[in-house]
């Protein structure tokens, strides 16, 4: 097992390129069960979630090669491979988004049997929202030992609402939209996510062939379609990279630029760090993050998008744990997301989380220390504390890390920081 080591303190400065979107690639890939023939998707980023999906997509019979440049090559032929159509727990209880084959599965094969799925622990993560929309579409739908086991002889169109307790579903918009596209009829998904990962799949299921409209509304419609085809695609821009770099320049009043980002996705993180007193410059598909202002408390409340994406919640509060007066983050998705919280204090920050809020007295020392990373994202925050921490911090289970970030002790040291991976 790895660990990463990190000697704070250093400004960071230079180019980062930001890669392909990990929450588009994954439920695209799994699109492609519905698809006849080679579909070629650029972008592809080099992470541990892409190559647990991509397993389990070669256990229901697809053919993956990976080129150097980042692209994935994916196949499916029709008429083959119809007796697979189950994914695994072994496979399945690494990540939550392989929950995403359910829906392509049960249209394209009439069954699927899907593990319930695993990964970060952040809270509750209910796939009731998937159920109910694959039930409206006419399947039959069964929850036993673990899996959820869906069947259907054709999928017919209808009117949904994939309204939840904490707002819109992401995974499940893209898994109900996905059955839908070879379904009889037209359904109409009222509620629907509108996060950019979603309008990324339904672009991609249209060059395809599939009929979707509404793209970037509350409202999808989707005219069901024969069949659908091979594509070639390049996928959005990482937009929860993108402001952990931002963030990582603005945390080391650093002066960085990044490259292939679109910063149309990014407004609510941009907008929340000008409020800070950080120096963003947009120009074309580039961000420039430089800045030696005094920083100002804020507060911040997670929202579906366009709101602060909940994946960047992390991010802020080690930012926040360094400005000096008293900022509050409210969690509106998962409430329970604060794991970090107890970690940060292990570094000298002062956090009260109290129910769904985190209040923040910021100061300008942490000091390095062993953290335990609990998720990703949360991953991401510890890393980013590090880099302004008085000495050396450990940051140790950084498999959470590598589920959603390519080499990224390599790529903050090629900005100037002092970061190395080591053998525990």
């Amino acid at each position: 097992m790895d660990k990463i080591v990190i000697e704070g303190g250093r400004r960071l400065e230079g180019t980062v390129r930001i890669n392909g979107a990990k929450n588009a690639a994954l439920p695209i890939m799994a699109a492609c069960l519905l698809l006849n023939g080679p579909s070629r998707i650029k972008r592809i980023p080099n992470i541990d979630d892409i190559h647990t999906l991509s397993k389990i997509l070669e256990n229901l019979g697809g053919k993956i090669n990976r080129h150097d440049d980042g692209m994935l090559e994916i196949t499916f032929t029709d008429g083959e491979n119809q007796d697979r159509f189950v994914a695994p727990y072994e496979l399945v209880s690494k990540m939550r988004a392989s929950i995403c084959v359910l829906g392509p599965l049960l249209t394209k094969r009439q069954k699927a049997k899907v593990s319930y799925p695993g990964g970060c622990v952040i809270g509750q993560r209910p796939v009731d929202l998937h159920i109910k929309g694959i039930r409206a579409l006419g399947a039959q739908v069964e929850t036993t030992e673990g899996y959820i086991t869906a069947s259907a002889d054709r999928l017919k169109g209808t009117e949904l609402s994939l309204k939840g307790e904490h707002g819109t579903t992401v995974l499940g918009t893209c898994n109900v939209m996905s059955a839908a596209v070879l379904a009889d009829g037209t359904t109409v998904i009222e509620d629907a996510a509108r996060e950019p990962e979603v309008q990324d799949l339904a672009h991609f299921l249209n060059k395809a062939g599939a009929k979707i409209s509404g793209i970037g509304g509350n409202t999808l419609t989707i005219e069901g379609v024969k069949e659908l085809h091979g594509v070639d695609y390049e996928i959005i821009p990482d937009r929860i990279e993108a402001g952990t770099f931002i963030i990582a320049g603005a945390i080391t009043k650093g002066n960085i630029t990044l490259e292939n980002v679109r910063a149309e996705h990014l407004t609510s993180v941009i907008d929340k760090l000008r409020e800070i007193g950080v120096e963003i410059s947009i120009i074309g598909n580039s961000i420039i993050v430089k800045s030696s202002n005094i920083y100002h408390p804020v507060d911040i409340a997670t929202m579906p998008y366009p709101g602060m994406p909940t994946d960047m919640q992390a991010q802020f509060m080690a930012l926040l744990c360094t400005v000096e007066g008293k900022s509050i983050i409210t969690e509106m998705i998962f409430p329970d997301r604060f794991m970090h919280a107890a970690e940060l204090r292990r570094m000298g920050a002062d956090i009260r989380v109290e129910g769904s809020c985190a209040v923040i007295k910021g100061s300008p020392f942490l000091s390095g220390t062993n953290v335990q990373v609990s998720d990703l994202r949360a991953g991401a925050g510890l890393v980013l504390a590090g880099l302004v921490a008085r000495g050396t911090t450990n940051v140790h289970r950084i498999y959470h890390l590598d589920r959603g970030y390519e080499r990224l002790e390599e790529r903050l040291s090629k900005l100037g920081a002092v970061i190395k991976r080591m053998n525990e």
